[in-house]
């Protein structure tokens, strides 16, 4: 089994981890050495006018996105028009790209929550573990559409 980036998962109901309680993840990367996935329905009580760095911003809801790097911000969008250098992850989605790009648009209002998401870090699983908790049963594969990601 290779989980690619664009997958779905759901975390099993009797999965004993508070850290992935409910949640849906976006696998967003998988590079032979390891697999990245952002938690995409986990919203934080935080907003992005709350950091320092960015204060003078729009507040605009932060998402839990994993226990990794949770000193880091992530994101998707799907205005690769207006956000620049964006990783192409599935139709329409793209990773990251020019931050300041964003915090510009989210100033002038040409970008909102229906085309983009920010997450405080990330999960992460070495090679063949994540594939390892799904044959437990811990994951389970869903079929969801890219439009997902931003509704939930």
């Amino acid at each position: 089994m290779n989980i690619q980036p664009g997958t779905f998962l759901e975390s099993n109901p009797s999965l004993d981890d508070p850290n992935f309680e409910r949640v849906f993840i976006f696998i967003a990367g998988n590079d032979g050495t390891g697999v990245t996935g952002l938690v995409i329905n986990n919203a934080s009580t935080r907003y992005l006018n709350e950091l320092v760095e960015f204060k003078h911003s729009k507040a605009f809801r932060l998402y839990e996105g994993g226990p990794v790097q949770t000193d880091k911000l992530y994101f998707m969008h799907r205005r690769p028009d207006i956000i620049e250098n964006g990783i192409p992850l599935i139709a329409g989605v793209y990773l990251g790209g020019n931050f300041k790009q964003v915090v510009e648009h989210l100033q002038d209002n040409t970008i909102n929550t229906n085309d983009l998401k920010i997450f405080i870090g990330y999960c992460g699983w070495d090679a063949g573990q994540l594939e390892e908790e799904i044959k437990e049963g811990s994951w389970i594969i869903k079929d969801n559409d890219p439009e997902t990601i931003f509704i939930l």
